[in-house]
């Protein structure tokens, strides 16, 4: 080994017992300040957002802002952890999306209450068996997920915050080889955002929709035991290490910009940021020019709207609702002025939540 080699190892030696000491004296001021927390709150997502963006501003290399992102997430996460493992819900089984979305969020330091179903998430947290719960809403590809803001709708919860996740499509299976795939299995979305890859690629392949990407991969593990060594997955590289699948393909997403936003949602309101977003969702009387009366304050008080989808409303043939995102806080002087109009014009108008604004 050489002088220099030995010179810089040492110097890594002393740099990571600094870091050592200081991650360490960061959780006793974390411990300090959360005995001094009133309304029992351990996830503050405004604080954790102002820090990232804090760092990330700061940040001068070499290590990129999503690498100081994920390294700083580890730290608040395990210090967090010191007042309160907390309970996340979200669409099982282990190894989907939903589950990478919550880790990307929360880290390692959290209890992990894995659900059948997006119904059975928010019921888990409206009862309290979950401290939070996180959510797919859209995807940039197939656009939004409906029963998700159907949910939002009827749900007494508050987004507390959302989660952006690149999403890059595997073919997995416990079958070696490609050319012996048979049945192709995975969600509904996640088939259509690979569609034109298995129509190039493995056209006479059967496909079939199920709950979820991780149950895909869970189903293509079982299928060995059933002597079915023809069954392939389109899920994450998570899903194959958890069952054990080989990576046929990577990236087979049509997209390579696909990305999926997730919701977090809790049962407390969430403060400014100073980055945030606000969701709504508004119902308008049904007559001409309603919705352009509707949306004006918004435009006159400077408040830029960044998504307007619309659902059926289930009340009545061709009634809908309209889900709407807008840049700002609620409490906001221009954003507060804006929906005291707009709520004096709608027929329903409902503040789902404001949240800081995902940033990486």
């Amino acid at each position: 080994m050489s002088d220099m080699l030995k010179k810089f190892r040492s110097q890594i030696d002393a740099i990571d017992e600094q870091i050592l000491s200081l991650v360490n004296e960061r959780a006793k001021l974390a411990r300090e300040i959360g005995s001094l927390k009133e309304d029992g709150v351990i996830f503050r997502p405004e604080r954790e957002a102002q820090i990232l963006r804090r760092l990330q501003e700061n940040n001068a290399g070499p290590l990129s802002n999503e690498a100081i992102s994920h390294i700083f997430r580890a730290v608040m996460s395990n210090c967090r952890a010191l007042e309160k493992e907390l309970a996340i819900a979200f669409l099982g089984p282990l190894g989907t999306y939903s589950e990478e979305a919550a880790l990307k969020q929360f880290g390692q330091g959290r209890n992990a209450i894995v659900c059948g179903s997006i119904e059975e998430v928010f019921r888990t947290v409206e009862a309290n068996q979950a401290d939070y719960g996180v959510v797919p809403v859209e995807n940039s590809t197939e656009g939004a997920v409906g029963l998700t803001l159907d949910l939002l709708l009827s749900s007494s919860l508050k987004i507390c915050g959302e989660i952006t996740l690149p999403i890059h499509h595997c073919l997995l299976s416990a079958q070696p080889d490609i050319n012996k795939i048979s049945h192709i299995l995975s969600h509904t979305q996640s088939l259509a955002q690979c569609h034109e890859w298995l129509n190039r690629v493995m056209p006479k392949a059967t496909r079939e929709a199920v709950t979820s990407n991780a149950r895909a991969a869970q189903l293509a593990h079982e299928a060995v035991t059933a002597e079915n060594t023809f069954v392939a997955a389109i899920a994450s590289k998570r899903a194959a290490e958890l069952f054990s699948l080989n990576v046929l393909a990577e990236n087979i997403e049509d997209d390579p910009k696909n990305t999926t936003r997730f919701l977090v949602l809790g049962n407390h309101d969430v403060a400014a940021s100073g980055a945030d977003k606000t969701s709504l969702v508004m119902v308008t009387q049904n007559k001409p020019g309603a919705m352009v009366n509707l949306l004006e304050p918004l435009s006159r008080h400077g408040v830029s709207m960044t998504k307007l989808e619309s659902r059926p409303s289930k009340q009545g043939l061709w009634d809908y609702v309209f889900f709407v995102d807008i840049e700002g806080h609620q409490t906001d002087a221009k954003v507060k002025a804006a929906l005291q109009e707009c709520q004096q014009r709608a027929s329903l108008l409902k503040v789902l939540g404001s949240y800081p604004a995902a940033s990486i």
